[in-house]
């Protein structure tokens, strides 16, 4: 057995079932390795791609990703993927062949690259500590919920290791990734007291959930029954409350008019593994002068990161909002919660709930009766995926997601061109669901060659392009000053046709009458993917595009 061979053996001994990737010299052993022992190889056409399908995977399937990529080019090709990875704290191992002499063409500094986006360069530095040094990437990116890349030198990739039990590789690998010196996130005593001190006197209290708390709902909606809390999340944490009474959707940017006044008049804020940053606080509108802000993290270096908060509590999430329920006691206050607010809840907070002029007509469809009417179309057990630019507040608030792992954001780097692969990702981790990504037409040209896997991997994707002929952000920011926009404009292209050419159903939007033809996909046996070429209008920004520009 070879070092290449331990490595692959060791991670599918961790619980690693499914890789990504682009296959070349220098990954092609490890990556062989992995499915020797059980992992699932899924190969895309573009390292950025396979990244991006990694990252999403990770989210929504709560394993550690795993990316395989060859030295040099195929690392430098995926680094947008990763960082926004490295950005989201998303638990994922890339696995990069290394050239380390410099005269090599494949030569980079990997592990500076590595560093520079925010990820942990690590490598395997012998053939004697291959499974430990594997072991120990899986507990970084597991336990510290980071991207790590895990260098391979090639002439350390073929040196021999010792044959040894395969009880034996797994048990030393299980072993190396415990770690750990008890567990992690116990609140501080006082702190947790002084929050629930402050939930008690609180007359409105408003908790916002983000990535860090997908895994605390039952923990949260106790203490909030118990606080008389009103429930938000962050967009990546988007559907972690649905089916609650009480659920506001998101706060931020894509906050609906009723969820922001709510939030905007809470005399207590709660950011509960959220960030508390520009886009979730909509640049500090959302907090009111007297709001009480605070934020509960298990880092505490993110504690007052984006802006002042008066209590910083460190701690898991769900471990805190079980003692503070503890210290609150069994009396259940009011707090925000009446009858009368349900019923608005109810009535109001669905951004299709808003009345709004359509804009229809000249063969574009309003993105928004576009989107509306796919809600109604859509079966609503969805993975949802979306992808960056003016468009992406539309699917982001108009279709609506079963839970947190029906949406996939993958937003920290606000990269355009990453949706249709984080759509492929989110489909393998949540199978039984359909998966649609939303794209726009800058998003869906750039990462056009994933349609191709798509396809190869048979899945019944719903793909809609929201197209508009050019990167619309730019076009609505730009353009009413009188700033020449031909960089940003392109004519006219059959998205629909392409499609087609990689063997995926294609329909052709203009106004309500063509989604006929989503409808008989629907009804159909779905054999190959659907893509939905939407022209929509472009009369106007999308109404989080303001607030999106103020924090260039």
């Amino acid at each position: 057995m070879n070092v290449a061979e331990v490595v692959g053996r060791t991670l599918a001994a961790l619980g690693v079932d499914t890789a990504f990737g682009v296959v070349g010299s220098g990954n092609f052993h490890v990556t062989n390795a992995l499915v020797a022992h059980g992992a699932r190889y899924v190969a895309a056409r573009h390292e950025g791609g396979a990244a991006t399908m990694a990252d999403a995977y990770a989210r929504l399937s709560g394993r550690v990703g795993v990316l395989s990529v060859h030295q040099g080019p195929g690392l430098t090709n995926a680094m947008t993927g990763i960082a926004e990875a490295a950005k989201s704290r998303t638990p994922l191992i890339v696995l990069a062949g290394e050239a380390t002499e410099p005269r090599s063409n494949f030569f980079v500094d990997q592990a500076a690259l590595a560093e520079a986006v925010g990820a942990v360069p690590l490598r395997i530095s012998s053939a004697e500590t291959a499974a430990a040094d594997t072991a120990e990437a899986f507990r970084v990116a597991r336990e510290g919920r980071r991207t790590v890349l895990l260098n391979l030198p090639l002439e350390v990739q073929g040196r021999h290791v010792p044959d040894v039990p395969r009880a034996s590789v797994a048990g030393a690998s299980v072993a190396g990734a415990s770690g750990g010196n008890g567990p992690r996130g116990v609140p501080e005593a006082g702190e947790a007291a002084r929050l629930a001190e402050i939930l008690a006197a609180a007359r409105s209290p408003v908790f916002v959930a983000g990535r860090g708390a997908r895994e605390a709902r039952h923990e949260l909606e106790e203490l909030a029954e118990r606080a008389g809390a009103l429930l938000a999340t962050s967009a990546v944490a988007r559907g972690l409350f649905r089916g609650s009474r009480w659920d506001l959707d998101v706060s931020g940017g894509f906050a609906s008019p009723l969820t922001a006044e709510l939030i905007r008049d809470a005399d207590v804020l709660v950011g509960w593994g959220c960030a508390l940053n520009m886009w979730t606080m909509r640049h500090g509108t959302l907090i009111g002068r007297d709001t009480t802000v605070v934020q509960v993290d298990l880092e505490a270096a993110a504690l007052g990161a984006h802006r002042p908060v008066h209590l910083g509590v460190t701690g898991d999430v769900a471990r805190t909002a079980r003692e503070v329920t503890r210290l609150l006691g069994d009396d259940t206050r009011t707090g925000y919660r009446s009858a009368a607010l349900a019923t608005r809840i109810a009535g109001e907070n669905r951004w299709r709930d808003v009345p709004y002029t359509d804009e229809s007509g000249d063969g574009r469809i309003d993105p928004r009766t576009l989107t509306i009417e796919l809600d109604d179309l859509l079966p609503a057990e969805r993975v949802l995926s979306i992808d960056s630019g003016n468009f992406m507040g539309y699917p982001s608030m108009f279709l609506d997601v079963p839970d947190e792992r029906g949406f996939c954001f993958t937003q920290a780097f606000q990269s355009v061109g990453l949706g249709l692969a984080t759509a492929i990702g989110a489909a393998l981790a949540q199978p039984d669901r359909l998966p649609v990504a939303a794209l726009g037409d800058g998003g869906a040209l750039m990462g056009v060659a994933e349609l191709e896997t798509v396809v190869r991997l048979g899945l019944p994707m719903v793909i809609v392009v929201y197209d508009d002929d050019g990167y619309g952000a730019e076009v609505h920011h730009f353009g009413p000053d009188g700033h020449p926009l031909d960089t940003v404009t392109f004519p006219p292209v059959d998205i629909a046709a392409i499609a087609r050419g990689f063997g995926c159903e294609a329909v052709t939007v203009g106004d309500r009458s063509d989604l006929a033809g989503v409808a008989r996909w629907l009804d159909g046996a779905r054999e190959r993917p659907l893509l939905i070429h939407a022209h929509v209008s472009r009369a106007r920004g999308s109404w989080w595009l303001e607030e999106a520009f103020r924090g260039h």
